[in-house]
């Protein structure tokens, strides 16, 4: 029977944690005399057969590095999943390498190829996945936040506290583009707590595909909205998945559209704050509202790396510390969680949606109370809004020509049909039972 060792990669992107995680499998699997090889750049090297830079690693090495952010062991996005040879190919360096056991960190994708690198070795190999992703919209129960998340949520909204005073100081409105490449969970968690002017999410249009004019007048809607009140600044939150539901005519003018490894478009290429920007600008111009100041601003990388907060640091040690007991006791083909503080194994099998033959994405629930409350607190245009003549008067009247109520309502009225019913905290729990 083959001596037991231990390999672990990090896959995708950076989150904040994934040392812990790394740091407390190697300790947990070290104290049981079982080998541990640090894997660098995910499974590029796998890919390619190169295993002669692959070193075990020594308590000494990871007994600290929890503390920061960043991978110990860094991380790609290279796909073995793509081509036949490339998974063989990786699963031929891992049985070279005397590997038994495998830790994968990652989110979806790396998920995705962990269980079919499992599925390649047909019992030659055990594998485990560590879901991480600031994204937050890997399939788990919808109380467990994936690691990294907090973290990126917490200086997240350090960076838009900021921004909101630099905005009300100068009188400008901030464009705050987040990532969220199909899920607006980082953006609205973001939004939310630090109090912005409004945030938009792709979850908000379930039945039509939001176009640019679409959330132009959104934007254009509550810029009115807050002249209207007297106040020239305010700061939405956009999440970079917006542009995933784009028609291609908008897209095309957002830049060139290019892909990663597993396929994805890459958002970052696109300049879609800049290009709301322009587009909210020249909207704004068209109804002879005075000029406002807009300045695009991205963040999402400056979140990537950041040190942990201990929320993160204590759960992913957590899960670092199960993926390896986990393995060692048997268990495989498997992602690891920790739910209501005990720890859940998640077949792979339970992963992958049926239409897709993707893993799962967890979207926001629009239908939430948590949903529900951070859009009562938005300032933007809301259908009471367009209950009160009065007020859609005073909303014309910011534009010049001032524009009636009925005028404005044929402008911006479509901008509401998406908005959910009021909160009725009252029947709530009856709507729940009725729903079972």
């Amino acid at each position: 029977m083959p001596k037991t060792k231990l390999g672990i990669l990090v896959g995708g992107g950076p989150a904040p944690g994934i040392n812990s995680v790394i740091s407390a499998a190697t300790i947990r699997a070290l104290l049981q005399n079982v080998e541990v090889l640090g894997i660098r750049d995910g499974f590029d090297r796998l890919m390619k057969g190169r295993i002669e830079d692959i070193r075990p690693l020594q308590l000494g090495d990871v007994s600290r590095i929890h503390f920061t952010g960043g991978s110990f062991l860094g991380a790609s996005r290279a796909n073995p999943t793509k081509r036949e040879e490339d998974l063989a190919t990786v699963v031929e360096s891992l049985q070279r390498l005397g590997v038994t056991r495998l830790i994968t960190i990652g989110g979806d994708d790396t998920a995705f190829s962990a269980m079919k690198v499992s599925e390649k070795a047909a019992g030659k190999l055990r594998v485990v996945h560590v879901p991480k992703t600031i994204d937050n919209d890997l399939d788990l129960d919808p109380s467990v936040d994936s690691f990294g998340y907090n973290t990126a949520r917490h200086l997240g909204v350090e960076l838009v506290k900021n921004l909101m005073v630099d905005a009300k100081t100068t009188s400008r409105w901030y464009f705050v583009l987040t990532m969220g490449r199909k899920a607006g969970h980082l953006a609205l968690g973001i939004g939310k707590a630090a109090g912005a002017t409004l945030t938009i999410i792709p979850e908000e249009f379930p039945k039509n595909r939001p176009t640019m004019r679409m959330l132009v007048d959104i934007l254009a809607g509550a810029i009115i909205k807050r002249l209207a009140e007297g106040r020239r600044y305010g700061v939405a939150v956009l999440a970079e998945g917006l542009a995933e539901w784009l028609p291609d005519e908008d897209l095309k003018r957002l830049g060139k559209i290019e892909h990663d490894e597993h396929g994805h478009m890459r958002l970052a290429e696109l300049q879609l704050g800049e290009g709301l920007k322009q587009a909210v600008h020249d909207r704004l111009a068209g109804l002879g509202v005075p000029k406002v100041n807009v300045v695009a601003k991205d963040i999402g990388y400056e979140l990537r790396c950041s040190d942990p907060v201990p929320y993160d640091m204590e759960y992913t040690r957590d899960l670092g510390y199960c993926a390896t007991k986990f393995l060692l006791s048997g268990g495989h083909s498997a992602m690891v969680s920790m739910q209501g503080g005990n720890f859940v194994s998640i077949p792979f099998a339970q992963l992958l949606d049926p239409q897709t033959g993707r893993t799962r994405v967890r979207m926001v629930d629009i239908k939430s109370t948590r949903y529900a409350i951070a859009r009562r607190y938005m300032i933007r245009l809301r259908r009471d809004d367009f209950e009160e003549p009065a007020l859609l008067a005073l909303f014309g009247s910011v534009c010049n020509p001032k524009r009636s109520a009925d005028e404005f309502r044929r402008e911006f009225g479509y901008v509401v049909e998406n908005e959910a019913p009021p909160l009725d905290l009252l029947h709530v729990r009856d709507r729940q039972n009725n729903g079972r």
